[in-house]
């Protein structure tokens, strides 16, 4: 289960984005996560996806 705040789940996927060395849509399909979701969710405080540096800022 993901956490529900948002800030913990950024913190979450940004360490798993960087500990396990994968792709926002390789996490996404490893975890059964709809990206759209999760990117809908950081955008809601503010965080975008940088493909470049594989992490939301």
């Amino acid at each position: 289960m993901l956490p529900q705040d948002p800030f913990i789940l950024l913190s979450y996927i940004n360490t798993r984005l960087r500990d396990d060395g994968c792709r926002l849509d390789e996490l996404c399909e490893e975890l059964s996560l709809d990206r759209a979701e999760i990117t809908s969710r950081m955008a809601e405080i503010g965080y975008v996806y940088d493909e470049r540096g594989n992490t939301f800022k």
